[in-house]
């Protein structure tokens, strides 16, 4: 009988791109923070090995998580949702105001963001509601209640973390776009998405004149703009984020070899840190990143595209959108084609929360694949 027993897929494509792209993460974190930590801590090794120590534990929870039976996850679906809405209050009401907002949350003696718990939860929750509406999904009222789920924890979210916010409605829209049959619509809102960014300053004095954004958030779109007219304010960190990428040609200037993150480019190891990777290792270095992240991409097609399910499919699908989303807003925040958002680079930049909370998404998506039943 054991010898009948079908094998189980398991995706260590996946799982070794993962665990390259955080050693490549710790490698340019260690290069990128080594100036600012020996003068800030006197310890060059300070932001690299707090990442280092995270990533582990993280890594040892998603291969847990990656055998577990992923449909678990449904029972505390509506559970952890509903948390997701406790945490959010909570951080607005009590978290630690770091620049002016309130992202951070203190439990016990560490703190953490919840917006990365929210990401997860959402998803799990998506999932669910998608796998039991079946065929509604493609109706008009379906897509309207999974919006209707999304849209109020993101505006929550958005209130302190907008690019937060995006994600989690980007991440919604694509799961509903890949579950329903309807297709107009979304290229609609993606082609309104594309004009807005065309379109983007006569639609910045729209939005300015009718009040829908905070002042740091509207700075940011003129920053975006005009970046050399606030070259000593706002548009600093861009403008000297992109004389990075400039000056680091085909090869780049050697890895540990960068001149901005000697104080030029402030927290280069977070939300910059692609900046240094086009000055050290050049064109041909951000390319490479860039196409780790579509391998990566890839396989999460691959596993959604054999799931076992419809829940295990959309779980892999959110995932999938949020990696994908997160990356395109970072490189394009870098490269200043969007406004500044305040975004890392999934696995490369620094961030305890971001990276353990991405580590448990992997965790989730290689459970899908080990259910995954391979053909003789």
């Amino acid at each position: 009988m054991a010898k009948n027993k079908p094998k189980r897929f398991y995706d260590y494509s996946l799982l070794f791109s993962v665990i390259f792209l955080t050693a490549f993460g710790l490698v340019m974190i260690y290069s990128a923070s080594s100036y600012s930590a020996q003068v800030k801590y006197g310890n060059s090794l300070y932001f690299m090995m707090r990442q280092l120590r995270i990533a582990a534990v993280g890594l040892i929870l998603a291969v847990v998580i990656s055998k577990l039976d992923y449909h678990w996850y449904a029972k505390f679906a509506g559970l952890a949702y509903f948390l997701s809405y406790i945490l959010m209050i909570a951080v607005t009401l009590f978290g630690r105001k770091v620049n002016g907002k309130r992202r951070w949350l203190g439990i016990g003696g560490a703190s953490f963001q919840p917006t990365e718990f929210v990401k997860i939860a959402l998803i799990v929750m998506l999932a669910v509601m998608i796998t039991s509406m079946g065929n509604k999904i493609s109706t008009w009222k379906g897509i309207g209640r999974v919006f209707l789920v999304t849209l109020p924890i993101a505006g929550i979210v958005a209130a302190n973390n907008l690019s937060s916010g995006i994600i989690i409605c980007g991440l919604a829209f694509v799961m509903v776009f890949v579950a329903s049959k309807k297709s107009l619509p979304f290229y609609a809102c993606g082609a309104a998405g594309l004009a807005a960014i065309f379109l983007a300053e006569p639609v910045a004095a729209i939005i300015d004149n009718l009040h829908l954004l905070k002042d740091y958030q509207m700075a940011r779109i003129h920053v975006w703009l005009d970046p050399e007219a606030y070259a000593l304010d706002g548009g600093y960190q861009v403008l000297q984020g992109l004389y990075a990428i400039g000056s680091g040609g085909l090869f780049g200037k050697g890895l540990g070899e960068s001149i901005q993150k000697m104080g030029f480019v402030p927290e280069a190891q977070n939300d910059m840190i692609f900046s240094i990777i086009c000055e050290e290792l050049g064109l041909f270095g951000a390319v490479s990143v860039i196409l780790i992240f579509l391998f990566m991409i890839y396989r999460f097609m691959l596993i959604a595209g054999n799931a076992p399910d419809m829940f295990g499919a959309m779980i892999v699908v959110g995932v999938m959108a949020h990696i994908a989303i997160q990356v395109v807003l970072n490189i394009a925040v870098v490269t200043n084609t969007i406004p500044n958002t305040g975004i890392t680079l999934p696995f490369i930049s620094y961030g305890g929360t971001s990276v353990l909370f991405l580590m448990v998404e992997m965790g989730m998506v290689l459970s899908v694949s080990n259910q995954i039943r391979m053909e003789k």
